[in-house]
């Protein structure tokens, strides 16, 4: 009787490993692939597609039983077929606004056929899939290059006063337009080569692209940055400034290149912010000079540093003394 049971053992454990083994399949099947991007950009509507390919492949499959659907929000809505090919499958679905993530699964339910002509249901479904939607997305950017100081526009859904855009994790100077509409001027940093563009925020940052510093015509990029020496820079007229309290003088920018759309901005910051009373530097389009008026404040001694094209940083030394 010993002899007897154990092959009888065997045979019962070989069974259920056979049964676990079917109810694996059943878990996950590469029968249906999920078509739906993980990333959705938002919509006014809210209504987003969920699109799978669904091709069974058991070979008693019985044409003409699939039964596809997707199962979200406790609920189980039957896909349709698509006109973007045969073994397509999708459904419009609307959620309600503020969401900033779907959760969903596909199920499909069909028949199949033994062997022996019998027929029994089938079904088998994938793991959880998640999608996130995108309140902030880029559609365009206006231009891949441009010189120094040119203002640059993005074209997008979802921007805010609070984006702010970055070249390889550095901020740049941003112009807020439009919830659709954002620019950057072109940082004074190494020209001739290319940068990761991306608009961020406190939730992140979104990838806009790459895009590249164009110094003057015929310049090359030195092992420090810099352009080379006999390519032109900006020159900073005059070169120092001495002005009692109240008094005005005239300041001129000359860049080695003629302002393209927008005009090129030239960056100016001082150590001495009370002591000094200037406007924003634009050098308008189409030209490649700029005068401002610079009118002296409290007293002090410091300097205005300047960024522009052909060049990291100018250093123009300026004393205010009093009346």
């Amino acid at each position: 009787m010993q002899n007897n049971r154990f092959p009888h053992a065997r045979r019962i454990f070989l069974g259920l490993v056979a049964a676990l083994a079917l109810t694996l399949v059943g878990c996950y099947s590469p029968a249906i692939t999920n078509l739906t991007p993980t990333s959705l950009p938002e919509n006014p509507s809210q209504i987003y597609t969920i699109s799978a390919r669904i091709t069974p492949r058991d070979s008693g499959y019985v044409q003409g039983t699939l039964i596809p659907s997707v199962i979200i929000d406790g609920q189980s809505v039957v896909l349709k077929k698509s006109a973007l090919g045969q073994d397509i499958y999708e459904i419009d679905y609307q959620i309600p606004g503020g969401r900033s993530e779907l959760a969903y699964y596909f199920q499909i339910n069909y028949q199949i056929q033994n062997t022996n002509g019998l027929t029994a249901s089938r079904e088998d479904y994938t793991p959880i899939q998640k999608a996130q939607i995108l309140s902030r997305y880029v559609i365009s950017i206006e231009a891949n290059r441009g010189p120094v100081g040119a203002l640059v526009g993005i074209a997008g859904r979802g921007f805010t006063p609070s984006d702010i855009v970055y070249f390889n994790d550095t901020p740049v100077r941003t112009v807020f337009e439009s919830a659709r509409s954002i620019g950057f001027y072109v940082p004074g940093i190494d020209a001739n080569r290319n940068y990761r563009v991306a608009i961020g925020s406190g939730s992140g940052q979104t990838p806009v692209g790459t895009f590249r510093i164009d110094g003057p015509m015929g310049s090359e990029s030195s092992s420090t940055g810099f352009s080379a020496p006999n390519a032109g820079s900006l020159i900073v007229t005059p070169s120092m400034l001495n002005l009692r309290k109240g008094e005005k003088a005239a300041l001129t920018f000359t860049a080695p290149v003629t302002a393209s759309a927008g005009g090129i901005l030239i960056d100016v910051t001082t150590d001495i912010p009370e002591s000094v009373i200037m406007p924003e530097v634009i050098i308008p389009q189409g030209s490649n000079t700029a005068t401002i008026t610079i009118e002296g404040g409290r007293p002090g001694n410091g300097s205005l540093f300047i960024k522009g094209p052909g060049v990291k940083e100018l250093n123009v030394p300026i004393h205010v003394t009093a009346k």
